[in-house]
């Protein structure tokens, strides 16, 4: 369907860009995940960018949506919908608690940016071509200015050519359709001249690949205001023909300079500190390692560094204000930081089971079954490149890959593509939870032809219903009616179906509603903290209402809800 193109930078052109550059980012991640090789070879930008986006445009869709519940009146747009503050807001805000990489987090940056002169008090709206230009400068400045030692040829370089453009078209008196098309042509030419400027381009003959994500963004930014979708981006100096070998090559030069060698982690955290304490941490995080970025403002920062002292980055975060989300990444076999020939290969096995766990408990009953593990700890999903290593770490020539988490389809997506290109035969069953994930386990049988053994396990994780009860963080609305803070909630399939007071009766009337359509095995897995005695109230009510259903309990660890249930 034609897109209507939008005239002003509203509420509701906020909401266009966000769900078009997520659709465009979609379409172009795994090119820009193969042409990844800088700051790291690690093959996931694009999927960084994609993830960073997809918070974003969340986040504001959580705004509209609130305010439908509400029929709030606050932008003259109408009734029902947010003001253009709003919306930038929620978009920055989303940006910044999801960014993820080097890139992601400075594309997060940008949008803060952009939003604080879309979102600024004062009698002027900063709406039109001329607001879109003051927000396009803005936004790459302040992407410098939290990159600790900015570097040309990358996403930096590529934001700012898109502002100088813009000037130039605002400057002739240009709506936001003629400044967004001159952002989007002169962020083109820039990021055509990157392999000229930084050497691992040059050598692997690739542009830059954060910046032709951000290309990306900004073509979305002329389709919202114009209609029109911008033609496809040349990502190399020739015809772009193996995006996988162009990667892996640069990956391999890399490997080979030891005086490219960088630390070992990446470092990832969100944290709640005042400004003064932001400038005390960079100057202690600035030794320690590179691709130091730390962004955000108002008290909230998410902080960004590859360092070979993992914990020393971490307890920076912790003298500084309060870290969470705190996600550590090594740089493991086969990439830009791994030297080769270190270990004697071995014999791969035939086949093999890679799972995302949501627990330590969990994760030890998965490994217990045979399976390689990724541990996904509340508030932080893993990227494609750990689920690739996982592939890796796996070392055999088949491997079906159990995601457990429907917002994880894309990060496993572009992982299962990123191995089947080193030659691995890959399989994404899409299992939305972790018990479907212990039913394909259970079936999975590495005797029987793959194909056989990939219809089996996903029958049976298909033929497996799931809940999770979890409490509710703040007021908002579900499909099961408006809840508060603190209530407990029991989701089914994915859909809020119960709201309760207390733990265990919801817990019960979840597990009623399920067996209601039959069922042979009822699983439980506990949360860390969640009483043993909800269980054993559970256990008790199946022997006692369900005769024929046998139930089977685990403890998950810190899994982030309550409790997990499934039926077979």
């Amino acid at each position: 369907m034609a897109q209507v193109p939008q005239t002003f930078f509203d509420a509701l052109a906020v909401r266009t860009w966000c769900g078009l550059a997520l659709t465009a980012l979609g379409r172009a991640r795994e090119e820009i995940d193969a042409i990844n090789v800088y700051p790291v070879a690690d093959g996931d930008t694009g999927t960084n960018l994609y993830l960073t986006v997809e918070s974003a445009a969340a986040a504001v869709e959580a705004v509209f949506a609130a305010h439908e519940v509400g029929g709030g009146d606050r932008d003259p747009a109408g009734p029902g919908k947010p003001s253009v503050a709003e919306a930038a807001r929620a978009m920055a805000h989303g940006a910044l608690i999801g960014a993820r990489g080097n890139s992601g987090t400075i594309l997060a940056q940008l949008l803060r940016g952009m939003a604080q002169v879309l979102a600024a008090d004062g009698e002027t709206p900063h709406t039109d071509g001329q607001g879109l230009r003051l927000a396009l400068r803005h936004a790459a400045e302040a992407a410098r200015q939290a990159v600790a030692h900015p570097v040309e040829g990358t996403v930096l370089t590529v934001a700012s050519a898109a502002a100088d453009a813009a000037e130039t078209a605002a400057a002739a008196v240009g709506d936001c359709g003629d400044v967004a098309r001159a952002a989007y042509r002169g962020a083109r030419a820039a990021l055509a001249a990157t392999p000229d400027q930084l050497a691992v381009l040059a050598r692997a003959g690739v542009v830059d690949a954060g910046g032709r994500g951000l290309v990306a963004v900004l073509g979305a930014l002329v389709e919202t205001f114009t209609g029109e979708t911008p033609g496809a981006v040349a990502v190399s100096g020739a015809a772009f023909e193996a995006h996988a070998r162009v990667a892996d090559e640069a990956a391999e030069e890399c490997a080979a300079e030891p005086e490219e060698d960088g630390p070992a982690f990446e470092v990832i955290y969100l944290l709640e500190a005042d400004d003064a304490a932001v400038a005390r941490l960079r100057e202690r995080l600035d030794p320690l390692g590179d691709s130091l970025v730390v962004v955000g403002g108002d008290g909230l920062w998410n902080v960004h560094v590859h360092v070979d002292d993992a914990g020393a980055a971490v307890e920076a975060g912790v003298e500084a204000g309060r870290p969470y989300r705190i996600r550590i990444t090594h740089f493991g076999a086969g990439d830009v930081h791994t030297a080769r020939g270190e270990r004697p290969p071995r014999e791969r096995a035939q086949r093999a089971v890679v799972a995302v766990v949501p627990g330590e408990g969990l994760a030890g009953l998965y490994a217990d079954a045979g399976a390689t593990t990724v541990l996904a700890r509340p508030g932080e999903p893993p990227a494609s490149g750990e689920l690739v290593e996982a592939v890796r770490r796996a070392h055999a020539r088949e491997v079906v890959l159990l995601p457990n988490d429907a917002d994880l389809r894309h990060t496993a997506a572009a992982a299962a593509e990123q191995a089947r290109t080193e030659g691995i035969r890959v399989a994404l069953i899409p299992t939305r939870s972790a018990v479907q994930g212990i039913a394909a386990l259970a079936v999975h049988e590495p005797e029987r032809r793959f194909d056989e053994d990939v219809v089996s396990m996903t029958s049976a994780a298909g033929a497996t219903r799931y809940a999770e009860v979890t409490v509710a963080e703040r007021q908002s609305w579900t499909t099961a009616g408006i809840c508060q803070a603190g209530d407990v909630l029991g989701l089914i399939d994915g859909d809020v179906a119960v709201i309760g007071a207390e733990v265990t009766a919801t817990a019960e009337t979840v597990l009623d509603r399920m067996l209601a359509a039959g069922g042979e095995l009822v699983t439980i897995v506990l949360g860390d903290g969640t009483p043993k005695s909800v269980a054993e109230h559970l256990e008790h009510r199946v022997r006692e209402a369900y005769l024929a259903v046998d139930t089977v309990v685990y403890r998950g660890g810190r899994q982030g809800s309550l409790l997990l249930i499934g039926v077979e």
